[in-house]
């Protein structure tokens, strides 16, 4: 009993550290990359996170070559990202992670950090939709009438950021965008864990590399490196120093996400996304000292309750069929 009790506190704390970090990383992320597509005023998203990718990737070559030397101190799998088979497994994970970190970029570069939250809340709707659509997983009508709620939270945030005269049409379709991407990500993640033995920095690895080669072909042709060639500030210490805190955040929030729902499940992944971005929220609006309406407070409420409601319904749900499947044997 005492070593459940054990093992039950050790799982708790693995969960909280793993929810913890993904909450510092990825605000962070959003932060810098907002001052990159904003402040510093460059035009070129996707060359942003073309950069993140391939810092991320050469990041883990160091690592496993580190491992090599000083085995005793650190463990880094070994794998190659050219073989065919792993080409086949990864690289449609890696284009879901690519699309998920460029439509952020992209809905980052057109809101503001306060509504970004909104623009980014419809994940847990799109987790039901594709969990159902791609694993036919039904839904229960009170889950399915939580998700009508984060709908309508979202409809209102938009409408108040209408009538404050500071709505992005495109901004917003890329924020649904990335939502769906993320929903997509985080069902894909758990077919794709056991093609790499369950080596979250080996699948981080793949996914850099896929998505670097991507991303770089990718802004050529949408014409966003010479957007950085005719930058004014190419040559600024704060232009590089901010895009490689960019690009170690982007490391770290692709270890960090695909941490978050080993240790947990691609839903309580995104009920966390979810909460942390309206934490982000409140951040943002003292940051850039914005003024928002009663209402406009009250749509990310309207979210978040949503969110909670249907996190406690599935858990209630979980816990019945947990019940039920050990009560007929």
């Amino acid at each position: 009993m005492k070593e459940e009790g054990g093992t039950l506190v050790s799982r708790y704390v693995k969960i909280t550290f793993a929810v913890s970090l993904y909450w510092v990383i990825s605000i962070i992320t959003v932060f810098v990359n907002k001052a990159l597509l904003s402040e510093l005023k460059l035009d070129a998203p996707m060359f942003i996170t073309w950069f993140q990718c391939l810092i991320s990737a050469f990041l883990c070559i160091f690592l496993h070559l580190f491992s090599l030397l000083y085995p005793k101190l650190l463990k880094f799998p070994s794998g190659n990202p050219f073989k065919v088979q792993n080409m086949i497994n990864v690289l449609p994970l890696s284009i879901l992670f690519m699309s998920m970190i460029t439509f952020n970029n992209l809905c980052l570069k057109n809101v503001g950090v306060s509504f970004y939250y909104i623009g980014r809340s419809l994940t847990t709707v799109f987790n039901v939709m594709f969990s159902y659509l791609l694993l036919a997983q039904k839904t229960s009508l009170a889950a399915c009438a939580c998700c009508g709620v984060i709908v309508m939270g979202f409809w209102l945030g938009v409408d108040q950021e209408d009538l404050a005269g500071t709505f992005s049409i495109s901004g917003t379709v890329y924020g649904v965008l990335a939502s769906a991407s993320l929903a997509l990500y985080s069902i894909h993640t758990k077919k794709v864990l056991p093609s790499v033995d369950n080596e979250i920095w080996l699948l981080s690895y793949f996914n850099n590399v896929y998505s670097s080669i991507i991303l770089l072909i990718l802004s050529g042709i949408f014409g966003e490196l010479k957007n950085v060639q005719e930058y004014t500030n190419l040559y600024s210490a704060l232009f590089w120093g901010f895009l490689s805190i960019g690009g170690l955040c982007g490391f770290a929030i692709g270890y960090v996400t695909t941490l978050q729902i080993k240790v947990t499940s691609p839903l309580t992944h995104n009920i966390s996304g979810t909460a942390k971005a309206c934490a982000q929220t409140v951040i943002a609006s003292y940051w850039y000292h914005e003024v928002k309406p009663f209402l406009w407070w009250i749509s990310n409420w309207v979210v978040l309750l949503g969110s909670a409601a249907y996190t406690f319904v599935k858990q209630r749900e979980m816990e019945a069929n947990y019940s039920n499947k050990y009560t007929r044997v």
